[in-house]
């Protein structure tokens, strides 16, 4: 409902995906839903958006994703 902010697509085809930035006085369709961040696998024949769990101890109801970005090590 909040649609995609960013996207980052790694050497190996997986993709993350920011999802839920609002900004102040803007209407949002999804006002008290926090941010999300999605995987996909562009390898596979019908690629999906797959929410990824974020950790116990972050503050997901103040996430508001404004891009992304990895790091490869």
């Amino acid at each position: 409902e909040t649609g995609s902010e960013d996207i980052d697509i790694l050497p190996n085809g997986l993709a993350f995906i920011s999802s839920g930035l609002k900004y102040p006085g803007v209407k949002s369709f999804a006002p008290d839903k926090p941010g999300q961040i999605f995987l996909m696998d562009l390898n596979e024949d019908n690629p999906r958006a797959v929410e990824l769990r974020i950790s116990r101890g972050f503050d997901l109801a103040s996430f508001n994703p404004h891009g992304i970005s990895t790091y490869i090590d």
